[in-house]
Order: C-alpha cells, then structure tokens, then sequence
C-alpha cells in the first residue's frame, strides 16, 4: 500500500482551468461522502470526533454542508443524481416520529447554522427538494423551520442564518414573522464598521468571516433577496471591500493563514465567487477569475483529505491541533461554497473572462480596519497585525494575537503550554518566570496604524507592561519591543517556520544575534539588530504549523533584567535562491525609536479592531 495523492485530495491532478474542471472538482469532492449516508439519508457521520454540539447535530451539518455547492451545481444545469437522497433526507431529519430526527431547536443551536443551506437550497431549486414531497413531509419541514427561526441566534454572523432560511421559506410559500427578519438585518448592518469592512460581531475580531460569511450572505441576499435598497448597499460594500481584501491572498492564490476557521479551506475564495453569483464586476471579471481559480488551485496538491478521499479537520494537513471546538468531522465541508459560480451559466463573462495574474507589488498596504499592514512577495504576502484578540477560540492567542502572520509560512499553534523551551513563537515574543510556563501577547490595551507601521502596549501580567512597534522593511520586518518588568524575565522570539527536509539535509546556523534556516525550498532569518540575544534554529513539534507538518523556526533567546529593556528584531522568509540571498546579505538597519513615537504621536490613529470592550 502506498501513499496515494489522489485519495489524499480529490482535487489532484485537475487544472482547475474551466468551469467544467470546477464542476468535476465538486463532484469528486462530494462523491466520497456517499457511503456515509445513513439509512434514512438525513444524516452523514463520517468519523467518531466530536464537536461541542450534540451527535445529531454533527451529523446535520454533515448532511446539510454539501448543499453550499450543490445547489449551485443544479442551478446552473448541471447534472447531479443524488437529489433523491436530500429529499428523503430533508424529510425524515424534521420528522418528530422519525429515529433520525434532528432533534428540536431550543435556543442557540449549532441546528440554525445549517438550515441556511437548507434555506438557501429551497430559495433556488424548490422545485427538486420541496415541490416534490408529501404533504406530511410538507407540513412537517414548515413547522421545524419556523420553530427553529423564532429563537435568538448568535451575535455575529450567524444572523443571516435566519434570512437565508426566510427566503427560502417565502419561496415554498410558508408564512412567518417577517418583523423578525427586518430585525437580524438591522442588526447585521451594526457590525459595519466603514470601506467594505465588517466586524464579526460586537468583538476584536475581523477575519475570514468578513469575506466568507458577511459578505458571502450579503452577496446572496443582492441576487435574491426582496428589499433592493439593502441588496445595493450590500453590493457597494462589498465593491469597496474587494480592493482591500485581494491583498489577503498571495499570487499563487494562497491566502492569509490567520484566525479561526480555517479547516474550511478554499471557503476562504467564497468571496470571488459571491461576487460572480451577485453578478457584481467588483474588479474586472478577469481579475476576480483569477483571484478564484488561483485559489483554488493553491490546494489541490495538499494532502487534506483523508485516505477515502473525506475532507479531514485541519488545515495544509490533517491535524485536529488547530481545530476549534465547534468542528465536526463534517465542518470542513463549508470549503463548498466556493462552488457558487457553478450558478451562473457558461456564458458568464465571470467564465468567459481570461484570467488576469496577480498584480502585486512590494509595496506595503495598510488596512485600517483590522489593524494590519500587508507586504507582498514571491508566492507570498505577510500582514504585520496588532489590534485583534479571541479568547473563545483554542489557541485563540496564535490564531490572532502573533505579530506576523503569513500565506505561504501559515502559523503554528502551541501543543504544550507548559514547555516553554519546545515552543515554536512563531511571529510572537514568549515570556517566562520559570522555564516552564509562558505568557505571549493575548490582548492589547492599545493599537494604532500610521502610515505603514503599527503600536501596541499589552500585558503579559498585570505588572509587565510591553509595547511593540512594527515596521515593514522590504522583504524583512522589523519588531521594537520595550519590556518594563520589575522580575527577572527569560524570552524567546520567533520568525518565520519553514518547512523541515527529510534527513535533517536542512543548513542551521545558531549563533549570538542570528538564527538561520535554509530548507530544500525556503530560507528563514531572525536577527537581534542590538546583537545580545543567542540564535536558535529550533525544529518545532511536529503537526505544529498548518500548512506543513515538519518545521524549523528561527529564533532569538536571552533574559531581560528588572526595569526596562528594549529589544529590536529583524525577520524574514523567503523561497530558496538569489533573491533570498540578497536579503540575508542585505539586513535592515536598526529603526530610530524617538522618530517611532514622534511618528504615531503626531499620526497614531485606533486601528478598528479594539474599539469594542474586551470580552471575557
């Protein structure tokens, strides 16, 4: 038996060119799903992990997530022999007397999540999955979705859960309290914080949930939704977001590694592809082509499906580590919606546009919003990023708090929080009292943006106070960390990690004021611009880093006296060759502090993330 590529991602080996590839690609992908189908098809399990929902739950989202591409697939005319398996299963999932009856909603309920696909499917193809039923079924459907409607959904997103489920019921013509839908849709227009950019909530937090979930309903309510004033706001929204948001991903299509969520995987395009279903030429069609396809095709060589060809939790790889609670073994399978293009008939000029290539250039790009300042380079772009925070999530610190976060070096998550010596700190400054525990940035008090450099001050404890200034310096960055602690500290900090060669045949160089790895494909750097803290080329825990599951992190290490101390790191990582040997030749010179503080004194503004008081 060996490792077989195809079955460890279904889509291997497809171009990812045409629309008919993205059609086969959605086939593949579902095709694998089948055997889990239970009995009475209302519910698909297709491993025994478990989320913070109940099992019947699980078993709905794996059931209803499938439906965010193929029901685009049958909109758009194409071909899909299964719809007898979702009939049934729609029927007998809301049928009280049925064993595999989904269970009543009763507030909160992971069950509202995925009714919207539910809603969304009988908005568009009410005539394959609602016309065809008994009248029992019927009136069994109508009376689990409007009880499940009437009660208080999450703050966030997750309100335009109920307005996806109102036009489908409105399509199969079931009455209901319209007031509460006007309500969700006002209070979604509250987390619009301004230039395209949402919140996900009342929080410190703005990440792929702007572009794959409030943009993505947004952009689904502007092609069906009833109150055409609200689906044009939508659209201008989301015609100024496009050109802020296209520096999230790299020009081989990747995208920023950063935030919960990721095990959606290519959801993260869901963007481009709303904006082709909302027929919304935000850019020119063959710019958002490109963006989408390139996306796509960034992962159809990573190993992130399992070896039946089932999506799997993680991200690069299978890796439960930086999965959130709220994932199932069928959560990944909302990487679906970025079939939705498969709506649109051929002769789309979405389709029919050529791609145009990525246009980037070296340029730092500040975004305000979420408090990051982009840099783009070869097969990369890396966001310096202060002002965001969740303390909800599972290594809610590494998903948002690091002070780099990169597409093509992902990020890794810690797996022993007290082994302060085996950490990775990548992009974070890790602090310690003992040698055991840790403390790295969680929150800050302050964050601001001028001109292309952040600020922040936060506390590792109540009485160490850190404030870090960030600076894009060309290929590298630069971190100003000035510690004021009344103990002894000991710190370790880390850039980029890189992928791991087999035989140890990577090159290492640890020493006073540098560590230096150089793998088979990319070259990483950490420098201390006041030379004092040791060099570590550290090869991380293995299953760390999201996209590959064997690293080396350079890093710098040292003890910090009481009182205060200031730190200055350079850091960088680039693809193996000349160009990554120019800028190890070529480091940045130690920035002027005073003209730091002079700088965000006289220009310093909120970076829009913090202007919410901390959650607990």
């Amino acid at each position: 038996m060996t490792y077989n590529p195809a079955a460890a991602n279904p889509l291997f080996g497809n171009p990812l060119r045409s629309r008919q590839d993205i059609e086969k690609a959605l086939r593949d992908l579902f095709a694998p799903l089948l055997p889990y189908f239970s009995e009475g098809s209302a519910r698909v399990r297709v491993d025994g992990a478990a989320a913070h929902f109940d099992r019947a739950a699980a078993d709905l989202e794996g059931f209803a997530r499938p439906l965010w591409g193929l029901t685009p697939l049958a909109a758009g005319g194409g071909e899909f022999e299964h719809w007898a398996l979702f009939r049934e299963g729609l029927a007998n999932g809301m049928d009280p007397d049925h064993p595999e009856y989904w269970g009543t909603v009763n507030g909160i309920d992971q069950r509202q999540v995925e009714l919207a696909a539910i809603g969304f499917t009988l908005k568009v193809l009410p005539h394959l999955v609602w016309d065809p039923q008994p009248q029992g079924a019927k009136d069994n459907i109508a009376a689990y979705l409007t009880h499940a409607r009437k009660f208080d959904y999450a703050d966030n997103n997750w309100k335009f859960f109920r307005i996806l489920l109102d036009m489908g019921l409105e399509q199969c013509g079931v009455p209901f309290d319209e007031t509460l839908t006007e309500k969700f849709l006002d209070e979604l227009d509250g987390f619009y914080l301004g230039d395209g950019w949402y919140r996900d909530g009342n929080v410190r937090r703005i990440d792929h949930y702007i572009p794959f979930a409030m943009h993505f309903y947004g952009l689904i309510y502007a092609r069906l939704g009833k109150d055409r004033k609200r689906a044009e706001a939508y659209r201008e929204r989301a015609a100024l977001f496009a050109r802020d948001i296209q520096h999230w991903f790299d020009e081989d299509g990747g995208t920023l590694a950063f935030g919960r969520s990721l095990t959606y995987r290519f959801a993260c395009g869901g963007f481009w592809a709303a904006l082709a279903y909302a027929d919304l030429e935000a850019l020119p069609w063959g710019v958002i082509k490109g963006h989408y396809m390139r996306h796509l095709r960034w992962w159809a060589d990573k190993p992130i499906a399992h070896g039946n060809g089932v999506l799997s939790v993680g991200f690069g790889y299978p890796n439960l580590f930086m999965s959130e609670n709220y994932n199932s073994g069928g959560s990944p399978y909302w990487a679906l919606k970025a079939f939705l293009p498969l709506a649109l008939p051929a002769e789309h000029p979405f389709w029919t546009a050529e791609e145009v290539e990525a246009d980037f250039d070296a340029k730092p790009v500040p975004l305000k919003h979420p408090g990051m300042v982009m840099q783009h380079s070869k097969g990369n772009v890396v966001a310096l990023s202060s002002g965001q925070q969740n303390w909800q999530m599972r290594a809610g610190s590494e998903k948002y708090a690091k002070f780099v976060y990169s597409s093509r070096y992902g990020f890794s998550v810690e797996t022993d929080e007290r082994a302060y010596n085996a950490g990775c700190f990548d992009g974070m400054l890790a602090l310690s009292d003992d040698n055991r525990h840790y403390r790295v940035r969680e929150s800050n008090e302050t964050a601001q943006i001028a001109e292309n450099c952040l600020f922040a001050v936060w506390k590792p404890w109540g009485d160490v106070t850190v404030e870090t200034w960030l600076v894009p310096a060309g290929h590298w960055h630069i971190r100003v960390h000035r510690i004021t602690t009344p103990r002894a500290l000991h710190t370790t900090e880390g850039g980029f990690a890189i992928p791991r060669a087999d035989f140890n045949a990577d090159t290492c160089t640890d020493e006073t004021g540098r560590a230096l790895a150089k793998g088979e494909t990319d070259v990483a750097a950490i420098l201390d611009l006041g030379g004092q803290r040791q060099g570590r080329a550290f090869r991380a825990l293995p299953n760390t880093n999201l996209i590959v599951a064997k690293t080396i992190v350079p890093q710098l290490r040292g003890e910090v006296a009481a009182g205060t101390t200031v730190l200055m790191t350079a850091a960088m990582a680039l693809p193996a060759g000349s160009e990554a040997e120019d800028a190890l030749a070529n480091p940045p010179k130690a920035p002027d502090l005073e003209a730091l503080e002079a700088l965000f004194g006289r220009e310093g503004t909120d970076v829009s993330a913090i202007l919410v008081p901390e959650r607990f």
